[in-house]
């Protein structure tokens, strides 16, 4: 996710980015402020004016994502973990870190930290709005001032639910591997918890929607369904990196891989690649060179009577960093790009040659029998009493 999106900022050198997912979330935060808590806060003012306070307000909320995660970049960074940046989506915005913290102290005060920004951003704000108020300043100003400290406040206190991956669920976490030593098993009741806490959310949003209040009802069924699946997700993530760590991509890499050269007519591409073996895309050869890859898609574009005498050189595209590996890279590397392109494969080269091709399905066979086999000699180990 951390390379998905498109870039908005760049602040203490992490890059802040907007998923599109994220407009959905400016929408809905303007519409409600400015159709519904405004309005109510204070009577009779024009609807022009509700919406630049709802804008205001809108500003407000994302500046204060941005500061919590940026709170949690700055505390990583400072422990040694490398953090590819915060990403604006639907459901607000996360700091991306590729690998896990390496003790329970570092995890600590990174989570926490997050919840602390916002505590104090909700009394910056708060001290602000009484500031504004005692010297006459509109009441618009100090409405939009008193919403941001509460918003602040409440988002503190939401982060610091005990459900893995909320703030609150790493602090949980962190104190359980401290305690044990052992970062699966703290990972496990962590997620399990951030995973019981989303089906809390889910029939609370059930019951508010049986009761009439529907937006409100569908985000909290929306952020519960989002918290239960990051909470598994973060555990099948965790057993990947623990079954592939350390291994070389070449030790999984389908080696002499089906390639198309870049002098192929486009018809043959049809027939023998993509009807023929059923390839959705396949990489471009020049002499040996790996120089690009040639999908459905661009082929379908071009008129069916061309395609005898258009070139696969003519419509293939450029391989791009994110989609190439070396074969002596870490296997939960190439897991990685997968995961956060949305590819399916990742091409291993050498150079500007290509040496093999490494998919997600192959990663996620190899994966369930890699775990399987842990979990096995887990079990063997002797208990200390």
């Amino acid at each position: 996710m951390a390379k998905r999106g498109f870039p908005l900022v760049r602040i203490l050198g992490f890059d802040i980015r907007f998923d599109l997912t994220w407009l959905i979330l400016v929408a809905l935060v303007i519409w409600t402020l400015s159709a519904g808590y405004f309005p109510q806060v204070l009577e009779g003012l024009p609807t022009e004016t509700y919406v630049w306070m709802a804008v205001l307000g809108a500003i407000g909320i994302f500046a204060s994502i941005i500061v919590h995660e940026l709170a949690h970049s700055v505390v990583a960074r400072r422990y040694g973990m490398e953090m590819r940046g915060i990403t604006l989506f639907v459901f607000g915005g996360a700091a991306h870190m590729p690998g896990e913290p390496p003790t329970p102290k570092a995890e600590f005060w990174m989570a926490i930290a997050g919840p602390i920004t916002s505590v104090v951003l909700g009394v910056i704000f708060w001290m602000l709005a009484a500031l504004f108020e005692s010297a006459r300043f509109p009441d618009t100003i100090v409405a939009v001032l008193g919403y941001l400290a509460g918003i602040n406040f409440i988002l503190a206190v939401f982060n610091m639910m005990p459900g893995f991956p909320l703030d609150g669920g790493r602090v949980l976490r962190a104190i359980l591997w401290g305690w044990k030593g052992d970062l699966r098993w703290a990972t496990q009741v962590a997620a399990a918890i951030g995973g019981g806490f989303g089906i809390v959310l889910v029939v609370l949003g059930v019951i508010s929607v049986l009761f009439g209040n529907l937006v409100g009802g569908m985000w909290l069924f929306l952020i519960g369904l989002f918290l239960r699946a990051a909470a598994s997700n973060s555990y099948s993530t965790l057993l990947a990196r623990e079954a592939l760590s350390g291994e070389p991509v070449s030790a999984f890499m389908t080696r002499e891989p089906v390639t198309v050269s870049i002098d192929t007519p486009l018809s043959e591409l049809v027939d023998e690649y993509f009807l023929g073996r059923y390839l959705k895309a396949v990489p471009v050869t020049d002499h040996g060179r790996l120089v690009g890859i040639v999908d459905v898609r661009r082929t379908k574009d071009v008129p069916r009577d061309a395609w005898p005498t258009r070139r696969v050189g003519e419509v293939m595209k450029p391989v791009t960093p994110d989609e190439t590996i070396r074969p002596d890279a870490d296997a939960i590397e190439a897991l990685e790009k997968m995961l956060e392109s949305g590819r399916t494969r990742v091409l291993v080269t050498e150079g500007d040659r290509l040496v093999g091709i490494i998919s997600l399905s192959d990663l996620r066979r190899i994966l369930g029998l890699r775990i399987d086999f842990l979990d096995t000699m887990r079990a063997a180990e002797p208990k200390v009493a």
